[in-house]
């Protein structure tokens, strides 16, 4: 008597609720892509036109002012600078008790992680033009409103990222510490600080080559720096001295990216 016939079932990736759960996800993201493209309302003629008017502002960019750089460039180049690394060092001044109430094994009560969160979220949420906006509109047109927009859009960043740190230190100093009767500043310093160093200068590191990026364009709303110099020249089609500007932006980012990663090699 022969036994039961074995049926061989072929083999498939995913099961019938894995293969409705993809179709469902490209189905939405083919929807919402032809609904964008419905409502940003592409003018064809623009687009077959670009290629020529590209063309035309390069060749209104060349030759590039060099000598104008002394003038006009150097001084609002190095407000940019300053701003990034003001707003930068504000920012993490005000993040740092941020992301310790936003931390739950640091700050163990619910609602003040809640609420420390909803700071980190409120300031990642409004982009650093709309933050520079509100600033030139309280304290005027000028470095200080750059200033204050970065510091403002860097709070959520850099207490996001500390905080997340501070979660994923090992509990074991933590304890120790605590089992001996030791002061909460004391088991900050010796038992996470150790531990959330690293990644406490990386973040500094990372948010300042970001904010150098963001403090360029900041100007272009009237919030100090390279980009106020960028905005007039445009108005008045100065096109070659734009593109020394846009040259020395490029230059400050390269050099700004080639000092964070030797500062990260020799802090971290």
């Amino acid at each position: 008597m022969s036994g039961p016939a074995f049926v061989q079932r072929p083999w498939q990736r995913f099961n019938r609720r894995e293969r409705f759960a993809r179709f469902v996800l490209y189905f939405g993201m083919v929807f919402a892509c032809v609904i964008s493209l419905r409502t940003v309302q592409i003018i064809p003629e623009f687009l077959y036109d670009a290629p020529e008017q590209m063309a035309d502002l390069l060749r209104r960019m060349w030759p590039i002012e060099w000598a104008y750089y002394k003038k006009g460039v150097h001084e609002v180049l190095l407000e940019t600078l300053h701003i990034a690394t003001l707003g930068t060092v504000l920012a993490i001044l005000m993040a740092l008790p941020v992301g310790l109430l936003a931390a739950q094994n640091v700050t163990p009560v619910t609602w003040v992680n809640y609420l420390a969160k909803l700071i980190l979220v409120s300031s990642r949420s409004v982009n650093s033009l709309v933050w520079a906006l509100l600033f030139v509109a309280i304290f005027g047109p000028g470095p200080l409103a750059g200033t204050m927009a970065i510091a403002f859009r860097s709070i959520g960043f850099v207490g996001k990222l500390f905080g997340e740190a501070l979660e994923e230190a090992r509990p074991g100093p933590v304890e120790a510490l605590r089992a001996v009767g030791a002061p909460w500043p004391t088991i900050f310093i010796k038992g996470y600080w150790p531990q959330v160093e690293p990644a406490f200068w990386a973040i500094a590191l990372f948010r300042w080559d970001i904010s150098v990026r963001e403090s360029a364009v900041l100007g272009l709303v009237g919030a100090g720096g390279i980009g106020m110099a960028i905005d007039s020249a445009m108005n008045l089609f100065q096109w070659e001295r734009v593109a020394l500007m846009l040259a020395a932006i490029f230059a400050v980012v390269l050099v700004a990216e080639v000092v964070v990663t030797q500062i990260r090699k020799r802090v971290i």
